[in-house]
């Protein structure tokens, strides 16, 4: 039987440091923007995974909008609510990478199902993804927001399989954010880490994922192979 893989969306298929050149262009001093775009994404996740924990969720935007408050804050770099606001519209145009739809177009073109498996709400990452030039390339987009829940909660995973109606085997949890490989690998599916970057480490958890490849052409390859 066929794989069915579920891609993450940030990180994974869009790039979130896509954000820096227009920080670039916001902020007082321009050097900060690589270390802002970073912080912004690391609260980002840190806000969902607190709210998950709480009991007390809000869509994934607002976890991205307060972590934009946050890290100005933090930074000191004095942003408008104009500012914010332009911020956060960006966020959702942000690019995909180069390797994304040649990989896409690999894995459909034998024959396996692609989805798109998102924090986000499914509305936002559509519109993300169709900027992108992507959404095209996926069968479904599935949103962690159907639940109520955020990623790595059990739950999310479950209702992943719940709306493939597939079995944990044959379904690939396919992620640059090792909280969800290990999340994924956890609730008993398959997981793919792509490690974009040579110098990132994965959380010493004793859970490897089943499949590590530096791009998702790189995973197109094996998983046609």
């Amino acid at each position: 039987m066929q794989p069915v893989l579920a891609f993450d969306v940030y990180g994974t298929l869009i790039d979130t440091q896509g954000v820096t050149v227009e920080l670039e262009g916001r902020l007082t001093d321009a050097s900060k923007a690589g270390e802002f775009a970073r912080r912004w994404r690391d609260k980002q996740l840190e806000y969902s995974f607190r709210h998950g924990l709480m009991g007390a969720y809000v869509p994934f935007s607002e976890c991205t909008r307060e972590a934009l408050v946050f890290v100005d804050r933090a930074l000191q770099t004095g942003l408008s609510d104009n500012d914010h606001d332009h911020l956060m519209a960006i966020y959702g145009e942000l690019p995909a990478f180069d390797d994304v739809v040649p990989a896409l177009d690999q894995l459909r073109d034998a024959g396996i199902r692609c989805v798109a498996f998102s924090n986000g709400t499914a509305d936002a990452v559509s519109k993300l993804l169709t900027r992108a030039g992507v959404e095209s390339h996926m069968d479904d987009v599935i949103s962690a927001d159907e639940v109520k829940r955020f990623k790595p909660d059990p739950a999310v995973y479950a209702h992943l399989r719940s709306r493939l109606e597939t079995r944990p085997e044959h379904t690939w949890l396919v992620s640059s954010n090792p909280f969800d490989v290990i999340g994924a690998t956890h609730a008993g599916l398959r997981s793919a880490w792509i490690r974009r970057s040579s110098d990132a480490p994965f959380d010493p958890w004793g859970v490897e994922p089943d499949m590590t490849v530096t791009d998702l052409e790189a995973l197109a390859e094996r998983i046609i192979r």
